[in-house]
């Protein structure tokens, strides 16, 4: 369609831009004064100044920042941004503390805040929806079990009466090493470490091993690792609400089918435990006599209708769980890495060699009751849970707005406390990279260093500290310096297929714990000969 002859198309085009100039310039004002009244309105509310940051992107946050090992990308953040910042992963608010100082704040000064953790996916589904003890929230339930573990579960009085269990597989543990040696052949001690904890654990649990066969040992590690991966991976689920529709990372899949496994071999625990514990009563054995095992105190809580918390089915599935790969998985890895690096540093494997050979001699095994006696082999194990903490990342939420170090935190805001730069900050720690047990060594005539293992030193968390502190803690320490010291005193250790004189990989592996990248595999050479207790080991 053409206009008419007589009339100009300009006049009309001039209108129109003039239009558009209105339009414009009614836009403009009017995004103006939305940004004024907003500026406005948020001036008249509190002030939030928040941690430094880094630049986000848009949905993901700093998601992209993270990678496969957390601990480490946030220690990469802390050191150009300071020990306390704040991240936007996804649509959850994050502050991460990397050094003893802010550590201190958020466990000590600030603790009650911070009293609780976060709920996420994979516990949630793998612990009945209960979220188990480890991550129940700060309240009536997290209470009664806190209370049940130091007095009864874990308290002092049970580790001792089951020390016989523990030795006796120390025992089968030592008689694989000494079979290997005998062959000249190659050890997967990550294997036999766990086998040596998940009996010691089931044990003391359940009464019962959980790995009499080499089948039942792979199963119970498959399903611990795996449980152990699953609550560690970071699941975009957790943090962006839209991918709970979808399982881009098989995440739910994989939790399902572990799940599936681990409540298959817990059912048909558990009712054997119920008919063994019937066929007591029937034969009027229970009484007092005997040690009660910890699913035996949990099913009598559950059957007390005057208890003051009523144990489900489920809750004593999930805290078996805890227990397991809390007390398997953490307990194992440990005793790896320190071997790993005595493997590394010959001279510092030297002397505490000489060490237990000084304080026990060559006729006898160290036992658990040497432990105190021997201040370098203590030394060897907390330099190595500063350099590798069993769990590098301690996870707290935020209960309640308060301000940390002149900044404000949030409430609901989820807390990361890094434990693995917490063991690596310079300002605490003198050549920090470096493997140095001396660091540790007692500074009086009591054997005991200035530095302790039980949340008191805030550069030093490996079991995390105050109401949260790993109630196993106790525990895990007399099975690492048991297994650590029974592999110093009898063996002389040679990386991979023994040939040369090859180094440890120390590459560090992804999960809740901090595993190793690669299964320790070293052959065992017998250094006492004859073997003490040789009799009762072939």
């Amino acid at each position: 369609m053409s206009l008419p002859l007589n009339i100009s198309p300009f006049p009309l085009i001039a209108e129109a831009m003039a239009d558009l100039l209105s339009f414009c310039t009614l836009f403009l004002v009017f995004l103006l004064t939305f940004l004024l009244v907003r500026t406005i309105f948020f001036k008249s509310r509190t002030k939030v100044r928040l941690p430094p940051s880094p630049m986000s992107l848009p949905i993901l946050g700093h998601l992209h920042l993270l990678g496969p090992l957390p601990h480490q990308a946030f220690y990469k953040l802390s050191t150009a941004y300071g020990p306390l910042l704040s991240l936007r992963l996804g649509s959850v608010s994050c502050i991460v503390a990397s050094s003893p100082e802010t550590a201190k704040e958020f466990l000590k000064t600030h603790e009650l805040h911070f009293s609780s953790r976060p709920k996420n996916i994979a516990v949630g589904h793998l612990t009945y929806g209960t979220y188990g003890f480890a991550f129940a929230p700060y309240g009536p339930y997290w209470k009664f079990m806190k209370k049940l573990c130091v007095s009864e579960l874990l308290g002092g009085r049970t580790i001792d009466l089951f020390e016989p269990v523990r030795r006796e597989e120390i025992r089968s543990f030592l008689k694989v090493l000494f079979e290997k040696s005998k062959a000249g052949e190659a050890v997967n001690l990550s294997r036999e470490l766990v086998r040596l904890t998940s009996n010691i654990v089931s044990r003391m649990a359940m009464s019962q091993r959980c790995s009499e066969t080499e089948g039942e040992a792979d199963e119970v590690q498959t399903v611990v690792q795996a449980v152990a991966n699953l609550v560690g991976t970071f699941n975009l689920a957790d943090y962006i609400s839209f991918f709970r529709r979808f399982d881009l990372q098989g995440i739910s899949n994989r939790l399902k089918d572990v799940h599936k496994r681990f409540d298959v071999m817990m059912e048909r625990i558990i009712r054997e435990h119920e008919e063994a514990r019937k066929a007591k009563k029937m034969n009027k054995e229970m009484g007092g006599d005997g040690v009660r095992d910890i699913l035996d105190i949990l099913l009598d809580i559950s059957e007390d209708d005057k208890a003051e918390i009523k144990l489900r089915r489920e809750d004593i599935k999930a805290f078996i769980m805890d227990i397991f790969v809390a007390g398997t998985d953490t307990s194992s890895i440990t005793p790896q890495w320190a071997l790993s690096e005595l493997i590394n540093n010959p001279t510092v494997f030297e002397k505490a060699r000489k060490e237990i050979d000084l304080v026990v001699g060559k006729s006898r095994l160290v036992e658990e009751s040497d432990i105190p006696n021997l201040p370098y082999l203590q030394a060897i194990i907390k330099e190595t849970l500063r350099l590798h903490p069993a769990s590098p990342i301690s996870l707290r939420e935020c209960t309640q707005d308060c301000k940390i170090g002149g900044y404000d935190i949030p409430v609901n805001s989820r807390l990361f406390i890094n434990m693995w730069a917490i063991g690596r900050d310079p300002k605490h720690w003198d050549n920090p990279l470096e493997f140095r047990p001396e660091r540790f060594m007692p500074s009086d005539e009591n054997n005991r260093s200035p530095i302790d293992l039980r949340g008191q030193h805030y550069s030093l968390l490996p079991f995390g500290s105050g109401r949260r502190g790993c109630p196993g803690a106790t525990l895990a320490l007399q099975v690492v310096h048991a297994a650590l010291a029974i592999m110093i005193q009898g063996f002389t250790w040679k990386a991979g297929n023994g040939e040369g004189n090859a180094r440890v990989d120390m590459e560090e592996g992804a999960g809740l714990t901090l595993p190793r990248r690669k299964p320790l595999v070293c052959v065992p050479v017998a250094r006492l000969h004859p073997f003490p207790s040789i009799d009762a080991l072939t």
